[in-house]
């Protein structure tokens, strides 16, 4: 029975995990795709 409980408690806990990481995948591409231009455009600037 524990072994069950125990299943199910890393079983929540990993689907949890794997769309907490898709989130911050996304927000970490989101924020690089929009700082990319800037970060072109300031090198192009300065050089």
């Amino acid at each position: 029975m524990d072994t069950l409980e125990a299943q199910e408690d890393s079983d929540s806990k990993w689907s949890g995990f794997c769309t907490q990481d898709i989130v911050w995948a996304v927000g970490v591409w989101s924020v690089i795709l929009t700082l990319s231009p800037v970060v072109m455009f300031y090198v192009l600037m300065v050089n």
